[in-house]
């Protein structure tokens, strides 16, 4: 399994980006998919889920009402849309997938609630 996070760079504050999370080797319509992200010198922070049954989805305190998460099937990809940018969403955002049921124990937002992990995409929000 593969999973490619692609679409960070350099955007100003106030401005949008989307975040491509791909799969190789796996349906990600199958399963719980995530966007978590870590700043320098912070730990792992989540950032958005959407669910394998309902496409439910949960956003994180900091991006709610900014960020939006959703998939393309056909693509068997899930994307971050990302708006209204601040400094502070400066991170290696990470995309990961959750095969089994821990999420459901540990809670959506917990890391070790995910079984794969792409590789990270660098967003910078500068001036």
């Amino acid at each position: 399994v593969q999973l490619q996070a692609s679409g960070g760079g350099l955007v100003q504050p106030g401005g949008s980006l989307r975040l491509s999370c791909a799969a190789v080797g796996l349906t990600l319509n199958d399963y719980g998919v995530a966007w978590f992200r870590q700043a320098p010198g912070k730990e792992r922070e989540g950032v958005s889920t959407i669910s394998s049954s309902d496409g439910e989805t949960a956003y994180g305190a900091a991006v709610k009402g900014r960020f939006t998460i959703s998939r393309d099937k056909a693509q068997n990809t899930v994307y971050l849309q990302m708006n209204s940018l601040k400094p502070e969403d400066t991170a290696v955002y990470y995309c990961a997938v959750s095969i089994g049921k821990a999420a459901q124990i540990l809670g959506i937002f917990a890391p070790d609630s995910y079984d794969f992990w792409g590789q990270g995409t660098l967003v910078t929000v500068s001036s």
